[in-house]
C-alpha cells in the first residue's frame, strides 16, 4: 500500500501546495452533526439579534455569495435566513439577463435589488457572473470582460460610499467534494435541479475556473471590500464559520423587545362557528 503523502509543513510548501491539498478535508474529520445542530442554534438566535439591530440602526447589507458549483452557498444562505424576517432579509438569486437586459448598463439590473434602510440582502451569484462564469464560457466579449474588471472595484467603492455594507464570500470546494457533490445530485431525483448545464460542463473546465477566480481576486480583492474565502469541503463547518463571521462584521447588540408574557385570548362571547361540513378539508393521507 502506498504511504500517504504528507501535508505541507511550513509556509513556502503550503504555497506550492495544489489546490486540492489546499481544501482537502478527511472526512472523518467532518463535524458532527450533534455538535453542528448545537452551534447552528445559537448562532441563528445571533442572526435574529442581528437582524433586528440592522432594522433599529436603518443599516444598509449587502452579502454576496460566490464560489465553485456545489461548494455549499445555497446550503449556508438557507441556515442565514431560515430564522430571519424575510420582509428585511431577502435572497436575490438572478436567472440569464433578458434581451432588454443585455443592452443594459451592466450593474443596471442588480442596482433595483440594493437594500433600503433596515435591511439585509443577500445576493446568491452576483454581479461577478462576468468575471466567471460568462469569461470561462464566452457568454461576454474581451473588451466586456476587461471593462468589468476596471469597473467593479469602482462600483463596489461607490456604493459602499452611499452607506451600503458590503461583505463577500468565496466557496472553496476541492475537486473530489465537488465531484462527490455531483454524483450525490445525479442520483437524487429530488437535487436534479441543482445540477445545470453550467455545473456539468464547469467539471471539465476546473483549471479555467480556477484562473479566472485568480484575476478576478486580483482585480477585486480590494481593501474596502475584500474577499473572505470560506473553506467548504465539510459543510456544517462552514456555514459556521461563515455565519460566526458575518455575525462578527457587523457590531451588534440586542434590542428585541422583551416580552413579558402573552395577553388573554378574547372570549368567543356570542360567536359561533360554522358547521365543519360546510367546510373543505385536505384529505387525512398520513
Amino acid at each position: 500500500m502506498a504511504k500517504k503523502e504528507k501535508k505541507p509543513a511550513d509556509k513556502k510548501a503550503r504555497a506550492e501546495a495544489t489546490p486540492q491539498e489546499e481544501n482537502a478535508v478527511s472526512k472523518k474529520d467532518w463535524l458532527s452533526k450533534k455538535i453542528y445542530n448545537k452551534e447552528l442554534e445559537k448562532l441563528q438566535i445571533e442572526l435574529v439579534k442581528l437582524q433586528a439591530w440592522i432594522q433599529h440602526k436603518g443599516l444598509k447589507v449587502v452579502v454576496i455569495f460566490e464560489g465553485r458549483d456545489a461548494a455549499g452557498k445555497g446550503g449556508t444562505i438557507k441556515r442565514i435566513t431560515e430564522s430571519l424576517n424575510p420582509r428585511n432579509c431577502r435572497v436575490v438569486a438572478l436567472g440569464k439577463p433578458t434581451e432588454r437586459e443585455k443592452t443594459q448598463w451592466y450593474f443596471q439590473r442588480y442596482i433595483e435589488h440594493l437594500p433600503a434602510a433596515g435591511e439585509m440582502v443577500i445576493l446568491d451569484r452576483s454581479w461577478y457572473n462576468r468575471a466567471g462564469v460568462e469569461k470561462v464560457m464566452g457568454f461576454c466579449t474581451d473588451e466586456e470582460y476587461l471593462e468589468f474588471m476596471q469597473s467593479c472595484p469602482k462600483f463596489e467603492q461607490m456604493i459602499i460610499r452611499s452607506g451600503i455594507l458590503l461583505i463577500k464570500y468565496w466557496f472553496s470546494v476541492s475537486p473530489d467534494e465537488q465531484e462527490r457533490r455531483f454524483q450525490d445530485r445525479f442520483k437524487k431525483i429530488t437535487k436534479h435541479w441543482k445540477l445545470s448545464p453550467m455545473d456539468i460542463e464547469s467539471r471539465q473546465r476546473w483549471v479555467e475556473y480556477s484562473k479566472a477566480k485568480d484575476e478576478m481576486f486580483a482585480y477585486t480583492d480590494i481593501k474596502q471590500a475584500p474577499w473572505y474565502v470560506v473553506n467548504a469541503d465539510d459543510k456544517r463547518r462552514a456555514r459556521l464559520n461563515c455565519i460566526h463571521h458575518l455575525l462578527s462584521m457587523i457590531p451588534y447588540e440586542d434590542v428585541i423587545p422583551k416580552v413579558r408574557e402573552l395577553p388573554p385570548r378574547q372570549s368567543a362571547g356570542s360567536y359561533v362557528r360554522p358547521p365543519i361540513y360546510e367546510q373543505t378539508f385536505v384529505p387525512d393521507v398520513y
